[in-house]
């Protein structure tokens, strides 16, 4: 026994181990006894707890727990394996390292009404690991409006009560009583090795006396009212010089309050509630106390409103989180005349259309400059700004449409080389294909540059219709395998800008790869700039703008919208983050790989040194003409890219996401060796190749303006090629 409690009176079970020789006696001593129930429940718990996810590593072991007054005695497991499977649901809104520190809190709860409550919602969260209760009075009928007990309870101290409900939940939390209450000779005792009070008893010269106790023993004192939600924290362990009850009795002490009346306690009471912030009804309801009603008046609902919000601050100090000394008011009336019809969130995305794909009227030129404007881009950025003239077009990187993931602007450099092979495609079309050129200098200018000539070229001019049709194609894929004939198409393709291309169509290999690639996409997830920037580039439904991604476009399930939807918060990825979590994150990517029937890598040989932006932009055209030809041969397309494609240096690796650059190393590394990319080579783009159903829609793209003009120049307004994101 704890406390003050008497003989006879049992609150704590008894737990009995079948291993341990001291226990076998009574546990042989209780099966043997007709007036014990027996309830075995070890095995559906070991089934249950093989269940969870990421369980404990500890074998579990039995243990019997003897309820005496139930006269039952239940087959549980062991301590560790219980709370583990008990609170497994409390994850992640609790993780288990959190769980491990509130465990460590030692808590005390004055008053067992509405202290009851208080003290079941803690236990029922994990939020401790002791309790201590005081309470002298019995339960009465009447106190079952507010006290979560039961007719049987009638009669028997408060206290035991509420230890035995917490017992019947979880049996190895230590709970201590004291039946007597807490008076100003024990409440030095009862506060001795608490991490927090909680005051909830009806005597005001015992409320004083704890919270001077509290001020002396430097702890957090916290009190709830039922009524409209009032809650009052006082940080005693922060401010020990703190006054009592915020102050607001001024120079008050607690022997000024022993042996008042009720009715000369009242002004005090009510310079502590404010009686202009009590609701209308218990206003009037304490101007009939002992007339018309016996005393305080308290709802059910209102005492457990008050044990959630307790609960809530309990876990804030546990865990270190901020909670100042104060008042507020949590009010549900006032929240539920706030009910309002909720506004979507979003329109349907579903809604999807099928993108005109002719190519432009115009003249030639023009229709040069549409083509050259409807190459893919990171993000649909379209990174170039075409200026020219009749005699020539010339593409200028243009830096401020950069990311974190164009490292050097060689993302930009390879989506430049793609739109210089398109107008370069149209211009032989068209029978006005001239010479090319690719200029930088050290101040990072990049200009790709074709001149208007009399040229025709029919490998080119077969890529025109391909590149207006172009489309990234997020659709799932069907898994069947690609001939060796395709993959030989795809090879000369690239080897026309001599470029290779690294693939692999193993279904191991590719199960590998959309690992890979997931895990990339977690991290991008994960990184608070490469999220913001991933979610600049969305486009969702109402929104118009002739760059970046349409929603749309992503192909997504309703079960993937929401989580799209969820994915947006800043807040939700800074918990996974801090819980090394989010393996969800890749789950869109890693299911359209494992669909897919090649992962492929577009890469261009540098033997002779360090890359130059010119290279990227030969690998693009390379990377354009592998796409424009799967296309051909009736592959969908989709760019997988992950975060690392540009990085050729550590320190790049730490500038992308500095809390991730180890495993980014891993990642790249990995991904490199399992498509033999060489050291020497530098990767344009990574696709994923299948088989799947046309995409529903592509992307728009800025507009190019009307005929020939010595100023900037971009695509038309007609929805152009798809993004490559």
């Amino acid at each position: 026994m704890n406390g003050d409690v008497g003989p006879g009176v049992d609150y704590r079970p008894l737990i009995l181990d079948e291993s341990a020789p001291g226990d076998a006696p009574m546990l042989a001593q209780l099966r043997k006894s007709a007036r014990i129930r027996i309830l075995d429940l070890r095995d559906p718990l070991r089934r249950e707890l093989g269940k969870i996810t990421n369980p404990i590593e500890a074998e579990p072991t039995d243990r019997w727990v003897y309820y005496p007054w139930r006269r039952t005695m239940v087959g549980l497991l062991d301590e560790t394996s219980f709370r583990a499977l008990r609170l497994d649901r409390n994850r992640n809104k609790l993780t288990r390292a959190e769980q491990r520190r509130l465990s460590e809190q030692r808590i005390g709860v004055v008053g067992q009404s509405v202290g009851h409550a208080c003290a079941y919602t803690i236990a029922l969260e994990g939020g401790c690991g002791m309790l201590r209760l005081a309470d002298f009075d019995e339960i009465e009928l009447s106190n079952l409006n507010r006290v979560p007990g039961n007719i049987f309870d009638i009669g028997v101290n408060k206290s035991i009560v509420t230890a035995r409900r917490i017992a019947e939940l979880d049996p190895y939390l230590p709970v201590e009583v004291r039946t007597s209450g807490i008076t100003e000779d024990s409440v030095e005792e009862f506060l001795t090795g608490l991490s927090i009070v909680i005051e909830e008893c009806d005597s005001l010269d015992i409320k004083f006396a704890v919270r001077e106790g509290a001020r002396r023993h430097r702890i957090p004192l916290l009190m709830e009212t039922s009524d409209r939600g009032l809650f009052d924290v006082e940080r005693y362990d922060l401010e020990p010089g703190r006054l009592p009850f915020h102050g607001l009795l001024g120079a008050t002490t607690g022997a000024d309050l022993r042996g008042l009346s009720t009715k000369d306690k009242a002004p005090h009471v009510m310079r502590i509630l404010d009686p202009g912030q009590l609701s209308a009804r218990m206003a009037a309801s304490l101007v009939e106390i002992d007339e018309t009603v016996t005393t305080w008046p308290q709802l059910g609902g209102e005492v457990q409103l008050g044990a959630a919000i307790v609960a809530a601050a309990v876990r804030r100090i546990g865990l270190g989180h901020k909670l100042s000394s104060g008042r507020v008011r949590v009010d549900l009336e006032h929240g539920l005349d706030a009910l309002a019809e909720p506004e979507p969130d979003e329109e349907p995305l579903l809604d999807a259309h099928r993108p005109v794909s002719a190519a432009a009227p115009g003249t030639p030129i023009e229709r040069v400059l549409e083509c050259a404007q409807r190459a893919p881009s990171g993000g649909n950025t379209q990174p170039w700004v075409l200026r020219g003239d009749d005699a020539e077009l010339r593409m200028e990187l243009v830096r401020t449409r950069s990311s974190a993931l164009d490292i050097g602007y060689r993302g930009s450099a390879v989506a430049i080389g793609a739109a210089l092979h398109n107008a370069r495609a149209a211009a032989a079309a068209h029978g006005i294909l001239g010479p090319h050129r690719v200029r930088e200098d050290e101040a990072g200018a990049l200009t790709a540059s074709m001149r208007f000539g009399s040229g025709d070229d029919a490998l080119l001019a077969r890529d025109y219709p391909a590149a207006l049709s172009r489309e990234t194609n997020r659709r799932l894929g069907n898994g069947a395998a690609i001939s060796g004939r395709v993959l030989a198409s795809l090879a000369t393709a690239a080897a026309a800008e001599g470029a290779k291309i690294r693939y692999v169509t193993d279904r191991a290999d590719i199960d590998q790869a959309a690992d890979l690639l997931g895990n990339s996409d977690r991290i991008r997830y994960l990184t608070p700039r490469l999220h913001e920037e991933l979610f600049a580039e969305l486009r969702w439904p109402g929104e118009d703008p002739l760059t970046g991604i349409d929603v749309r476009s992503l192909e997504l399930t309703p079960v993937e919208q929401a989580k799209l939807r969820m994915a947006r918060r800043s807040d939700v990825m800074a918990r996974l983050r801090e819980w090394s979590a989010g393996h969800a994150l890749g789950e869109y990517t890693r299911d359209r790989v494992n669909s897919s029937s090649a992962v492929l890598a577009v890469t261009l040989p540098c033997p002779e040194g360090p890359p130059t932006r010119g290279d990227y932009v030969r690998a693009g055209a390379a990377a354009q003409r592998v796409w424009l030809e799967a296309g051909r041969r009736g592959l969908a397309v989709q760019p997988v890219s992950p975060v690392y494609l540009y990085a050729r240096q550590p320190d790049e690796l730490v500038a992308i996401s500095p809390d991730f650059a180890d495993t980014l190393t891993s990642l790249q590394g990995r991904f490199l060796d399992l498509l033999g990319v060489p050291r020497h080579e530098i990767m344009a783009l990574v696709l994923r190749l299948s088989y799947a159903a046309a995409a529903t829609v592509r992307s728009r793209r800025l507009p190019s303006g009307e005929g020939l003009r010595r100023s900037p120049w971009g695509g038309s307004q007609q929805s152009g090629a798809g993004d490559r994101s």
